[in-house]
């Protein structure tokens, strides 16, 4: 039962109060002492203060201030009898959520009063679905102990406060998406939409009318008109996923939307106003693309006022054991049997490997490796041939270590040689089939064949 406070000084309007609400299934708490009033809200925590604006003890625009700072979620009806319109405006401006004028009604009190339990409830449901977006998206469920990664998470932290555009860098499979997720749930629109937009996955007639939306009669099987994507994230968070893949006419668009904050649907000529933060993704160079006259300047230096480059995996220093552990925990749980942990020389094994594919391969992995085990645990016989058989690649350390090259170029050249020869060997398995691969190693298919063009490999 919701609680609803009176305070006011003359006893018989509080009485009737009390008796009116009560009647509606209200459990009412009354006092004609403004200090008691402040002391209830401490300990009772009621759902609404119902107060006069008059009153010899205390004024009852002071009560409403010194109510907000202790219950900010608790509505507050001011009720007075000098029925003003300074009054009211003061009031509101206050942090009333309403003004109730005497003499009124019973069905006038019953009104405000439900009016505002209504948007108590709004309230407490919009705090509960931002802590469980924390939960869902907290910082300290981005997985790693790394420096790498520490390091990108502080400046994460800090552009999730404020309303500046993100560009989110970084290899397939490395979590961008998750970064954008965590950004938003983290952020002062946390309770409104996150809006994903693939810029990769569909063709330009059709993602131009997805990202703004068309009225009826503008094409061939427009029957009536519909939302774009980023008019839904109005208020919210658009998170444009693979932004490098945008083609020309659509950044044109794309710019005189983050310009002049409004978007106009295809076949309208009305324009909309959108409110939208921007975060983008790429797992591409746009520096590279904005020389080669691919990639608009000017859109570039509007989505990039903080970028956040991911680190691969591959120097992430010991977070590869951590992610395995917990993709353990959610994969080994839905096995016929309850995985509970790796055999001896697995982890070595899965830190020895490149990852090509990053977070997201590791996962695969690891639920592929859940899903065939004989055991409780994952053995090296359950990881694929190309992890398990990594001695090849060991062996030409030393031919690298007596090539008088630095740790760094080392490191590279091995980087290199194991991604060819890991595409190479995926392939030949796979028949030649980039899908079928690119699957496999838990990447898209640009990325296979980038990784192909990349060594010059047919």
């Amino acid at each position: 039962m919701e609680r609803v406070l009176i305070v006011d000084d003359e006893a018989d309007l509080l009485e009737n109060c009390r008796r009116i609400l009560t009647n509606a299934g209200y459990e009412c708490l009354a006092t004609t002492n403004p200090e008691e009033a402040l002391r209830l809200l401490e300990t009772e925590r009621p759902s609404l203060l119902l107060t006069d604006l008059k009153m010899p003890k205390m004024h009852g625009l002071e009560l409403l201030h010194r109510a907000r700072a202790i219950d900010a979620n608790c509505p507050v009806v001011v009720i007075t009898a000098f029925a003003t319109i300074e009054s009211a405006v003061v009031a509101v401006k206050g942090g009333a959520f309403d003004y109730l004028a005497k003499p009124f009604s019973v069905d006038q009190l019953k009104l405000v009063v439900s009016r505002a339990l209504n948007q108590h409830r709004l309230a407490l449901e919009n705090l509960h679905l931002k802590e469980q977006l924390r939960d869902t998206y907290g910082f300290e469920n981005i997985i790693g102990r790394s420096p790498a990664l520490q390091q990108v998470m502080e400046l994460v932290r800090k552009a999730a406060r404020s309303e500046a555009n993100i560009l989110i860098l970084g290899e397939s499979g490395t979590g961008k998406e998750l970064i954008a997720r965590a950004v938003h749930a983290n952020s002062a629109r946390a309770a409104q939409p996150f809006v994903a937009v693939d810029c990769a996955a569909l063709p330009e007639n059709l993602l131009e009318s997805e990202l703004f939306g068309y009225e009826k009669g503008a094409f061939t099987g427009a029957t009536g008109s519909k939302m774009g994507l980023i008019e839904m994230a109005h208020r919210g968070t658009l998170f444009l996923d693979e932004i490098g893949e945008l083609s020309l006419n659509l950044q044109a668009k794309l710019l005189r939307v983050l310009q002049q904050r409004e978007i106009r649907r295809v076949g309208g000529t009305r324009s909309i106003e959108v409110d939208a933060r921007v975060v983008s993704a790429t797992n591409r160079n746009l520096d590279v693309l904005c020389s080669k006259g691919r990639f608009r300047q000017e859109l570039y230096y509007r989505l990039n006022v903080v970028d956040i480059a991911l680190p691969p995996l591959r120097e992430r220093a010991g977070d590869v054991a951590l992610l395995a552990h917990a993709f353990l925990r959610k994969h080994g749980q839905n096995s016929e049997r309850k995985m509970r942990g790796f055999e001896p020389g697995v982890l070595e094994a899965l830190e020895a490997y490149s990852w090509p594919g990053n977070v997201r391969e590791l996962q695969n992995v690891i639920e592929r490796a859940c899903a065939l085990a004989d055991k409780d645990v994952i053995t090296l016989a359950d990881l694929p041939r190309h992890i398990r058989e990594r001695e090849a690649t060991v062996d030409t350390v030393p031919t690298l270590a007596r090539g008088g090259l630095t740790l760094k170029d080392a490191k590279a050249r091995w980087m290199s040689e194991l991604e060819s020869a890991y595409i190479l060997e995926l392939l030949r398995s796979k028949g030649g089939n980039i899908s079928q691969a690119a699957r496999a190693a838990g990447v898209d298919r640009k990325t296979v064949r980038r990784i192909l063009t990349k060594h010059h490999l047919r």
